[in-house]
């Protein structure tokens, strides 16, 4: 059976039983800090488990991509290890419990319609105490007692949050993969080969407290996962999961390249194994928006990417070629992510300018490894530290066991325990990153019992007559609350806009008879409410009561102003840089929006005035802005972008811009694009990996930012005493008068320091047969006293040369020691850290040069002195 069979075949079953089928989502965790990839099918559904959302159908199913990268060395190595994985999953949120998730999953896996598994092969695992759920496999499904083994590691718990029981369901793959009576893991459960793990189910019936406690959960909850990859090993016999259709692909593309076959020799297999998992990741994860970089998820994607070129060298692949895989992969994925096959191209330019990059560094970290190889060498020490093996791995992205490869042929070892240790605590540092965010939070809360309806007229209407329905203080219901206080409340109209999409929420106020109510922040309530946030200014609030809801339609003006905009900026973003564009985040406010967005460089100077001359473009042809209400599917047909972050349900809300832009999007719009009147870009940054961030005014804001500019060119022009049109000649006049003076300046010091090296000559001395010269000279800056340096190992030939400068209450030094003394044992860099100590400082460097720092500039002769004792 296809991968792709087993994956619609779960679908369709529990779509049969009554569950909303959601689609993947992206790798790239949305509003959870916690996460640095979504790494289970469960993960999406966090604000369905813990209460924050009521979704629209409590029964849901999934078939999740997610990423884990805590293993990475073990992926190739093992049976079933892998980085991107695709999770099975039905849950339930407050609704069907243990005994439904126990019996479907036995339909499913046993019925000959579905999976038809011989069900004297199952086995299942349990909680010792969970008495329930051994009575359902036991006397409902029929299990004998001795295929239900009762494990205390069967219980799921994150920490504060939902946690319960758990069970899962074994597969036996029979005697070939193991038949020992005396091997004490030969159990469903232990660690061996022949009985599968093919499905968990987890009963989340315990709320787990701060305090440590656990009480019973208001609304049980079902989680389960399968995953796909095993499923298909076991039902397409692959002795492993690589040796399957999801996998078997890319390797014999890989195969293609190298002229090795793959299944002949299992060290090698190794190597096809990493390469098909770890581009498999790379694709997804740039599909999705994250790019290669030095921190986050781009580190794991570049160390991911590095780790498969290195095992593409031991193939002897030593060209770029993982890009060229990336065809296969979106080949083998379409049948349930046709949108990777559409992002090919940019994947493969991103791919293969890393590969490009990592071999080029390859080429410098052998560089750099020949260096430490020397100076470890002539330190007399036989080992290289793991912290510097750490530092080549982690800033040079240099592999350890070349490092390690390299060491041997020159008669060293590397210290593998210190880089162990340095590697263990950068996972510490990120770990420790991200440990105060919250996972999963606590269940609970009066808000998800709220239930009455509310209906948002703010489209239409900036003010409207409504009651207040509910009342919430403190997390309570209450009947009337007094002045002064601030609360939540719920009305039965309303046309404030609660915050989401990147556009914030209205404020405003809510007037009743005897009271008056400030709106400070609206947000949609659980069970999809606009729920808003007040200050009771005057008088008593009351539930039942009639008040007039009126918005801040001053600040809406400029908001629609900035949410149309968006969309054009959007589009025309796709436009000039490409397809790959796709919002990452957004603000949408009164004075100014926000454009967060996926690229992988800094925008040019001509880029930006592009994308400007678009937008301003489409504002004064006066396009049309059409809002349309229309089924997902037949709005995707048309072609509508589906925004970042965003759920939609089956019924959606499509903004059309003339025939320029077509969006998915519940904000707030202005009719016609010529309201916008003028739009201007402030800022272009980059504000993590891959990701991009334009700001920008409109209108009025617009015309007070370009004043302000004018104001300002108006000083400056004042200030060089001429007209604003020649200012641009006015400071370009002024930089080569500068660079005339500055070459001038750089001349006059280049004689000073000819005549300063001629006098400094006669200052050197012999000890044991080798000139040493040791002095304090006149120098600027750092840069100074390096050339000078430079200048007297031309005249003195073979000699030690240690000088030093002092710069205000800093002290400068730098030590040269000739190739031929470096071979008697001198080491500049041991030298100059000798000197630099005794100023108070520190430093060090290659043997033949260094520089360093010191703090107390009256030491420094007295330290200079102690060269001619340290060489003697």
């Amino acid at each position: 059976m296809k991968a792709s069979e087993i994956r619609r075949k779960f679908l369709d079953f529990f779509a049969s039983k009554g569950h909303q089928i959601v689609p993947s989502a992206s790798l790239i965790p949305v509003d959870d800090p916690s996460l640095l990839w979504i790494n289970s099918g469960v993960a999406t559904l966090k604000k369905y488990f813990d209460g924050r959302e009521v979704p629209e159908n409590p029964r849901i199913t999934n078939s999740q991509k997610s990423i884990r990268t805590n293993d990475i060395e073990n992926v190739g190595k093992t049976a079933r290890h892998h980085t991107l994985f695709e999770m099975l999953g039905n849950f339930s949120i407050g609704d069907y419990f243990k005994r439904e998730a126990i019996h479907w999953a036995w339909e499913f896996l046993t019925d000959k319609k579905w999976i038809g598994f011989d069900p004297e092969r199952l086995s299942v695992t349990i909680h010792p105490e969970d008495d329930e759920a051994f009575e359902i496999w036991h006397k409902e499904i029929g299990l004998p007692l001795e295929r239900i083994v009762k494990l205390e590691g069967n219980f799921w718990d994150i920490g504060e949050g939902p946690s319960g029981p758990n069970s899962e369901i074994f597969y036996d793959r029979g005697p070939e993969y193991g038949d020992d009576p005396n091997d004490p893991e030969l159990y469903p459960g232990g660690e061996n080969e022949r009985y599968l793990e093919v499905w968990n189910l987890v009963f989340s019936q315990y709320n787990h407290n701060p305090d440590g406690t656990y009480t019973p959960l208001p609304n049980k909850n079902i989680d389960t996962g399968m995953g796909l990859e095993r499923m298909a090993s076991i039902l397409q016999n692959g002795k492993t999961n690589f040796d399957t259709d999801l996998f078997l692909p890319t390797i014999h593309a890989t195969e293609a390249i190298c002229g090795i076959k793959y299944g002949e020799n299992a060290e090698i297999d190794v190597s096809f194994k990493v390469i098909a998992d770890h581009i498999r990741a790379v694709s997804f994860a740039i599909g999705d928006g994250a790019l290669p970089s030095n921190e986050g998820r781009g580190y794991v994607l570049r160390r991911l990417l590095r780790r498969a070129v290195r095992y593409g060298r031991k193939l002897g692949i030593t060209r770029p070629f993982l890009y060229e895989l990336t065809p296969v992969v979106a080949e083998t994925m379409k049948d349930y992510y046709p949108e990777l096959l559409e992002k090919v191209p940019f994947i493969q330019k991103v791919i293969k300018s890393e590969e490009e990059r990592f071999l080029e560094t390859l080429s410098d970290g052998l560089q750099i490894l020949e260096s430490l190889v020397q100076s470890t060498k002539a330190e007399g020490s036989k080992q290289i530290s793991g912290q510097e093996a750490f530092k080549l791995y982690d800033t040079y992205g240099f592999p350890f066991d070349l490092t390690e490869d390299y060491a041997l042929e020159h008669g060293l070892s590397v210290d593998r325990e210190g880089f162990e240790r340095a590697m263990e605590e950068q996972r510490e540092r990120a770990r420790a990153a991200r440990e105060d965010a919250d996972s999963m939070q606590v269940q609970g809360g009066v808000l998800r019992d709220i239930k009455v309806a509310s209906q948002f007229v703010g489209y239409e209407q900036s003010s409207v007559d409504a009651k207040i329905l509910a009342i919430v203080y403190k997390d309570q219901l209450v009947q009337s609350l007094e002045s002064g206080q601030e609360c939540q409340v719920i009305l039965d109209l309303t046309p404030f806009y609660a915050e989401s999409g990147g556009q914030i929420a209205d404020r405003g106020m809510i007037e009743g008879e005897d009271f008056l109510l400030r709106v400070k922040d609206v947000q949609k309530a659980p069970n999809g409410q606009h729920l808003h946030t007040v200050l009771i200014e005057e008088g008593t609030l009351r539930t039942d009561a009639a008040v007039k809801a009126v918005i801040d339609q001053t600040a809406r003006k400029e908001i629609v102003k900035n949410h149309t905009a968006t969309h054009l900026l959007h589009q025309a973003l796709k436009d000039v840089l490409g397809r790959h564009v796709n919002q990452a985040g957004s603000l949408v406010a009164p004075d100014r929006l926000r454009f967060d967005f996926s690229h992988f460089g800094s925008l040019s100077k001509e880029e930006i005035e592009q994308i400007e001359q678009i937008v301003n473009e489409k504002i004064w042809n006066g396009l049309d802005v059409e809002i349309m209400i229309k089924p997902l599917q037949e709005a995707k047909q048309m072609g509508a972008m589906a925004l970042f972050g965003e759920k939609y349900g089956e019924i959606v809300r499509v903004v059309k811009v003339g025939e320029y832009s077509l969006e998915l999007c519940g904000g707030c719009h202005v009719k016609n694009t010529s309201e916008i009147g003028l739009f201007k870009i402030v800022s272009e940054s980059g504000i993590g990996a891959g990701i991009r961030r334009i700001e920008a005014v409109t209108g009025k804001a617009a015309y007070q930012y370009l004043n302000q500019l004018l104001n300002i060119f108006k000083e400056a022009a004042d200030d060089l005493k001429a007209n604003l049109t020649d200012v641009p000649k006015k400071i370009e006049a002024l930089h080569q008068q500068i660079k005339d003076l500055s070459r001038e300046n750089e001349s006059l010091k280049a004689r000073l320091s000819h005549i300063e090296a001629d006098n400094l000559i006669n200052q050197a001395v012999e000890i044991n047969g080798i000139k040493v010269l040791s002095a304090r000279v006149n120098a600027t800056d750092m840069n100074q006293l390096r050339n000078l340096t430079d200048e007297l190992k031309t005249k003195l030939r073979s000699a030690i040369i240690v000088l030093g400068a002092v710069n205000g209450d800093k002290v400068n030094i730098v030590a040269s020691v000739s190739k031929e003394l470096i071979e008697k044992g001198y080491h500049a860099g041991n030298l100059v850290k000798e000197v630099a100590m005794r100023c108070g400082g520190g430093g060090g460097g290659r043997p033949d040069m260094a520089q360093a720092g010191g703090k107390d500039p009256q030491k420094l002769d007295e330290a200079l002195k102690a060269v001619f004792t340290l060489i003697g």
